[in-house]
């Protein structure tokens, strides 16, 4: 099976609500093509491993997708549409991230590893990394990873970069409580609104983290993002709530604690998804000499704004870079669509990284 008929086969699976089909064929193509020790967990990842050796390099993806466009789902509704045009495949699930799961299958398949290599396909990537939050908190912490998220046309076009650095998210709630009185007699309550937006000017007031990395500033942000108050409009409202969607940076975190100093403030913290960042600089640089081996142009080291599931191998002690076919506006939309030859290029650099790493055999 090629590159493109294993992707195409990948999309065509529907994984956007119930992943199970998409994991059965990735178990079975793992079983039937290499000899590796193929295990699906309780939360349905997908994780295989071969070769021997003090240190564990792994090839990590996911196999669920956001929900799919109406052109998208294909003819009879049982599977997901697929097209082939101007050397690029459409559809859901191209970009993000199928095809860098293809990619990483056949050079897991094809390597010749130096120490242990492992195959990982997590479940709920798009819904806050719950296969890789279960497989990390039950003991998965390859000393290495490559994540196929996209890397690709950072630095320039047709490149294909190592990403060793990304934000995380936190998103949340905070809440102003008051007490309701009628409007025509306001001072006998307490406006949770104006309690709400005095939150919402602290918010604003709070210092945003910073971190340098490839020679760039990665900046975190807060940003209010929904707000929900009141009953009627002649009623002092007795509860108002906003939403906070915060971009988290490797390090330091902005103090929305201090929202709660306020009076009759709470905050609740509603999903915490990791940054990372790749603190070993030889894994890096060998990643880069792997990426620059297989593509013309000359990859570089750069930072994504986006989470990926390697925040959560990172904060479990794994040394992780993003490496993947991916281009900046291309997952989740209508047109989602990934580049072949950018594809062949991440197989030939996942193959080559798991030959070569660690550089003493």
């Amino acid at each position: 099976m090629t590159l493109v008929d294993l992707t195409r086969t990948l999309v065509s699976i529907p994984s956007h609500e119930d992943e199970t089909e998409a994991g059965d064929f990735i178990e079975e193509w793992l079983r039937r093509e290499t000899e590796a020790d193929v295990r699906r967990d309780d939360a349905g990842n997908v994780i295989a491993r071969t070769g021997t050796g003090e240190e564990t390099l792994a090839l990590v993806g996911h196999h669920d997708v956001v929900e799919p466009a109406d052109s998208q789902r294909g003819t009879d509704g049982d599977e997901y549409a697929v097209e082939r045009r101007d050397g690029r495949l459409y559809g859901r699930g191209t970009a993000d991230m199928k095809g860098a799961l293809a990619a990483a299958m056949l050079a897991f398949r094809d390597a010749d590893p130096a120490g242990e290599l492992v195959f990982a396909s997590f479940v709920g990537e798009e819904v806050g990394g719950v296969g890789a939050r279960h497989a990390t908190e039950r003991g998965f912490e390859p000393d290495y990873a490559v994540v196929g998220e996209g890397s690709t046309n950072y630095s320039g076009p047709d490149v294909t970069d190592v990403a060793i650095a990304h934000k995380g998210r936190r998103g949340s709630t905070i809440v102003a409580r008051g007490t309701a009185a009628h409007a025509s007699e306001a001072g006998a309550g307490e406006n949770a609104i104006y309690r709400a937006t005095d939150a919402v000017d602290r918010v604003r007031d709070l210092k945003r983290p910073s971190v340098d990395v490839a020679g760039e500033t990665l900046e975190g942000s807060l940003t209010v993002t929904e707000i929900d108050g009141g009953t009627a409009m002649n009623v002092v409202p007795a509860r108002c709530e906003f939403t906070v969607d915060e971009r988290t940076v490797p390090g330091e975190r902005a103090a929305l604690e201090r929202v709660e100093a306020l009076d009759e403030i709470e905050w609740t913290v509603d999903q915490d998804w990791p940054p990372m960042q790749c603190a070993d600089d030889a894994f890096a640089d060998a990643v880069l000499e792997a990426a620059a081996g297989a593509q013309d142009e000359h990859p570089e080291a750069v930072t994504k704004p986006h989470a990926t599931d390697a925040g959560w191998l990172s904060q479990a002690g794994t040394e992780c870079v993003v490496y993947g076919p991916s281009e900046p506006g291309e997952a989740h939309t209508d047109d989602e669509s990934v580049s072949i030859a950018v594809l062949e290029r991440c197989r030939e650099t996942y193959r080559r990284i798991a030959d070569a790493w660690p550089r003493s055999r």
